[in-house]
């Protein structure tokens, strides 16, 4: 935890926890008892049908048993940072003075580490209330490179993923992502073209354009998240830490002929570009 009083830095401390500096100055409104089961579901429901708009999971939740009006769902979906829904979750939703890049990888044959890496951002519920998690995945072996979790959805803790997977695996040649204003900053993109690295962004609504990541999720949710109620931010990344690294280290994957992401990533690297 941070230690307001503690003579280390606070931007020291939160280096040391990976924890969003932006995250430590935010309280998040309390949230009640029947809204996080709302949220819970309303979460699951977009995992499982990522298209569905604000009036079918209203009616989804009402043949659940949970009566509830539009107003009220719209209102929790604004918490949860997806309040406009088409094709998938927009919890990073477009700048309108942003500028957005074409999607590269159509028809791309990505075989090797390092040549496509991608990121996202999801919404995580807690004991008492949420947060949100960003994370950079290699294209090819699935290893998560680095994530941040963070009180809300200013850019920064997204640079911070980004920063700490460029400094420990190099670069790759192109990196994809949707079009979320976190994605589209200057501050963001300027990082990728100062590092030579191709940028790609998904078409609009085209959720399938960044299907790796958007399976990530749901096992993410599945086999972590929901199976545990975090009581802080602290408590949720010190959980995550352990997932991930079982997730990269000694979950084999289907998709991967039952290796695991570290196998793969490791056994396709051609070079580490750039690396400290």
């Amino acid at each position: 935890m941070i230690d307001m009083e503690h003579k280390l830095p606070i931007t020291k401390q939160c280096k040391i926890l990976e924890l969003s500096r932006s995250s430590i100055y935010y309280e998040p409104a309390p949230v009640s008892d029947k809204d996080r089961e709302l949220i819970r579901l309303i979460d699951e429901i977009h995992l499982e049908e990522p298209y569905l708009g604000l009036r079918r999971i209203k009616i989804i939740l009402k043949r659940k048993g949970y009566k509830v009006g539009r107003t009220h769902v719209s209102t929790l979906m604004r918490k949860m940072g997806i309040e406009a829904i088409y094709k998938k979750p927009r919890l990073s939703k477009p700048h309108p003075g942003h500028k957005v890049y074409p999607y590269l990888l159509r028809g791309f044959k990505i075989t090797e580490a390092n040549s496509v890496w991608c990121s996202d951002i999801t919404y995580i519920p807690m004991a008492r209330g949420f947060c949100y998690l960003v994370a950079i995945m290699d294209w090819a072996s699935r290893k998560i490179l680095s994530w941040r979790l963070s009180n809300t959805l200013d850019v920064s803790f997204c640079i911070e993923a980004l920063e700490e997977a460029i400094l420990k695996y190099g670069t790759p040649d192109i990196f994809n992502t949707d079009q979320g204003s976190q994605f589209t900053s200057d501050d963001f993109t300027d990082i990728l073209k100062n590092n030579n690295i191709h940028i790609s962004m998904d078409g609009k609504g085209r959720w399938r354009d960044n299907i790796f990541i958007e399976r990530l999720w749901k096992t993410v949710k599945y086999e972590e998240v929901y199976i545990k109620a975090y009581e802080s931010i602290s408590h949720a990344k010190k959980e995550l830490k352990k997932f991930f690294e079982r997730y990269n280290t000694w979950r084999p994957h289907q998709g991967l002929a039952e290796r695991t992401p570290d196998e793969v990533y490791y056994g396709t690297l051609p070079k580490i570009k750039d690396a400290v």
